[in-house]
């Protein structure tokens, strides 16, 4: 593998040679540099007065293979050292003078903007340094860094750059070139000015709606168990969390009502009131104790959106619990709050308040911002007019209701009760997702949506598959460590109509996904006022199947002389008829390990069997998808060979062994049983067996 890609040297050899002026040619990695493995060509050549040939090899070689298989270094010599049996001696060719030889390779940034993009890059993917030349996906990167690059580059050389061109050029290099014809930046989310009252975001208001029309519930709950055992400060941890809730003003916001109008009113830290004793509770009375506190009912016009409790259940062993209402967080939001408190706790353990930096902004000031951003949807030159425009043209048609293989019809409302099934995709499975990813110039997650949709087709679906996919929503840098509801929801509509490859599959949701990604902006919330033609509380509008990917870094609570350990908590609510989360797993090295997931499906409309067997048909469609990428969709089975033969063998196997005898002495026999019970009904007439005899 060469920088994450999988390369076949003889392919490359063979492209080398097949440069008029190359004679012989050797092509192998290298690994002069520990952990720096490297194409390297050796060529020979009959051509005495060849000059430059090294460049012009890679040139050649360039024009015809993609950049990862292009050789850092040509070396030419007089002749390929043999072994005594004739073959290729490798450990007698030569080290390459990379610096000479690889020429635009691996050259260093040639201006301020390549050299501040190197350092984006680097920052965004977490590595110490990034190569002009090196791929931003071939790195690690994703859809949400890549969010998240497109908010660094804004701030870093104030302009505007879509998730899009990432995409299309996706180095240094290429993005550096493509600058000059990028938009000035948009305005930068900084602390405004706030009015008496401030508005909901358009997140918190679609919340703040649900929560009015549903009355106070547990659907939107979000909450999390964590297991301390060690010798906590049960007061410094209380004190943690009074100054998390002091650090965060979306935890300490209650939404009243002017006019008609709700609006966001933060409490004054004294105002919340927040305490936390330590309660004994016996073990056996957790599970069911951790159920009853899933589903607090949160007044959200009164209270803050968060709740915690702290239960006592062996020596030197507590229990935290701590619920947040969707209104107030969302999962990027674990990640800030984990840290926040820990560094609040080991500060309050010595005695001190915790010395973080304040926060550039808080959440009112990005409903402001938002709103600001947005602009109104009667200037049509607004980002919101936009948008909502392309919106309507990218769903007009898509169905309402996707038809799944239902196990009964659906009610008038629905529970928000899931049945859960959870599965693994092995490594084997997780490393060809990721070669024919970068392969195909799409994301694991495009492979994955793509083939969700496939799957859901062949089930009965149709050929017009809108999927949600959720999307951190903080597309500025100033929220990046802020707590509060900034998730959005896109909706990718797969088009499988004219019997497409996968690969042409992969084709359309890359072309849907980089649009959709490119429209961002524009609330959900937005998009059914404006496009959703029929309202139901039975179902989700706009789509009814949804796929995330936790991709974020992992939320852990480090806690001085504590270890913590995550307990289950009761089931989340079913918000959609099919839901389901993946998260990929990685090695030290960067190799894939596989991906694992849930799959819920509602209770009002499957049986807990249906989950299951959803799961294992995905797996398996994606199994032989990655394995024959041309693969037409009338050539996919969801049905393996298994249940094929029970279906049309076992289900069909119904042949019973009967009596020798006649017809009529079955009849004779059936009079002795039942002489009085009917046997012919005529023009109202009956008669009896006894007298049919």
């Amino acid at each position: 593998k060469i920088r994450g890609f999988r390369v076949e040297p003889g392919e490359v050899q063979a492209v080398v040679a097949a440069h008029p002026l190359v004679a012989q040619a050797a092509v192998v990695a290298r690994e002069d540099t520990p952990g720096d493995v490297r194409l390297v060509a050796y060529i020979v050549t009959d051509d005495t007065e060849a000059t430059e040939l090294g460049a012009a090899v890679r040139e050649s070689v360039t024009a015809r293979l993609p950049e990862y298989m292009v050789p850092s270094a040509v070396v030419v010599l007089p002749e390929l050292p043999l072994t005594g049996n004739g073959k290729l001696d490798r450990k007698a060719l030569p080290s390459p003078e990379y610096a000479a030889a690889t020429a635009d390779s691996d050259r260093a940034p040639v201006s301020l903007q390549e050299e501040l993009l190197c350092q984006a890059f680097a920052q965004v993917l977490g590595l110490p340094a990034v190569g002009v030349n090196d791929d931003f996906f071939a790195l690690g990167g994703h859809s949400l860094l890549a969010t998240r690059l497109v908010s660094r580059m804004r701030t870093l050389l104030g302009v505007e750059v879509g998730i899009r061109e990432l995409f299309e050029a996706p180095t240094v290099a290429g993005l550096a070139a493509r600058l000059a014809e990028a938009d000035e930046a948009r305005a930068a989310l900084v602390p405004m000015a706030r009015p008496e009252r401030v508005p909901l975001s358009y997140g918190q208001r679609r919340l703040w709606f649900i929560g009015q029309l549903e009355g106070p519930s547990q659907t939107y709950n979000s909450p999390v168990a964590l297991r301390l055992t060690g010798r906590l400060n049960t007061q410094a941890l209380a004190d943690a969390l009074r100054d998390v809730i002091a650090r965060h003003e979306s935890l300490r916001t209650v939404f009243r009502v002017a006019g008609g109008e709700p609006y966001q009113h933060v409490l004054g830290v004294d105002e919340v009131e927040w305490e936390l004793p330590a309660v004994r509770l016996d073990s056996s009375e957790l599970s069911a104790t951790l159920a009853r506190i899933s589903s607090y009912a949160f007044d959200l016009a009164a209270e803050a959106p968060l709740r915690a409790w702290l239960f006592e259940t062996g020596p030197e062993e507590h229990v935290l619990a701590l619920v947040v209402h969707h209104i107030a967080g969302d999962g990027w939001s674990t990640r800030p709050l984990a840290r926040d408190v820990s560094v609040a706790y080991a500060a309050r353990c010595e005695g001190r308040e915790p010395g973080w930096d304040a926060l550039p902004v808080q959440y009112a000031d990005y409903a402001l911002w938002q709103r600001e951003l947005l602009g109104s949807e009667d200037d049509a030159d607004s980002l919101m007019s936009r948008q909502v425009g392309f919106w309507r043209e990218a769903l007009a048609g898509a169905p309402e209701e996707l038809g799944l293989p239902f196990d009964r019809p659906r009610p008038v409302a629905a529970s928000h009760r899931g049945h859960t099934a959870v599965f693994e995709m092995p490594a084997a499975l997780h490393a060809r997702m990721v070669e024919v990813a970068r392969e195909r110039g799409v994301t694991v997650f495009m492979v994955l949506q793509a083939a969700l949709a496939v799957t859901l087709s062949r089930l009965g679906a149709g050929t017009d598959i809108p999927i949600g996919s959720a999307i951190a929503g903080r597309t500025d840098e100033a929220l990046d460590e802020l707590v509060g509801c900034f998730v959005n929801t896109l909706v990718i509509r797969t088009d499988l109509s004219g019997d497409p490859t996968f690969g042409e599959v992969l084709e359309r949701v890359r072309e849907t996904s980089l649009a959709g990604f490119g429209h961002q902006d524009v609330p959900f919330e937005r998009l059914v006022e404006e496009l959703a033609p029929a309202r139901s509380l039975a179902r989700h509008p706009l789509f009814q199947v949804v796929l995330t990917m936790h991709n974020t870094a992992e939320a852990t609570l480090e806690l001085p002389g504590v270890d913590v350990e995550l307990l289950p908590t009761a089931r989340p609510a079913a918000k959609f008829d099919l839901d389901v989360m993946v998260g990929e797993s990685y090695a030290p090295d960067g190799g894939p390990m596989g991906v694992h997931g849930a799959l819920t499906v509602a209770t009002d409309l499957f049986d807990p069997g249906t989950a299951r067997t959803v799961a294992d048909r995905w797996v398996s469609v994606l199994d032989r998808l990655l394995s024959e990428p041309e693969l037409r969709l009338s050539s996919v089975e969801v049905v393996d060979e298994a249940e094929r033969r029970r279906v049309l063998v076992g289900w069909n196997d119904t042949a019973v062994s009967l009596p020798r005898v006649s017809v009529l002495g079955l009849f004779e026999e059936q009079v002795v049983r039942s002489p009085e019970a009917v046997a012919v009904v005529q023009g109202g007439v009956s008669v009896s067996f006894a007298e049919l005899e």
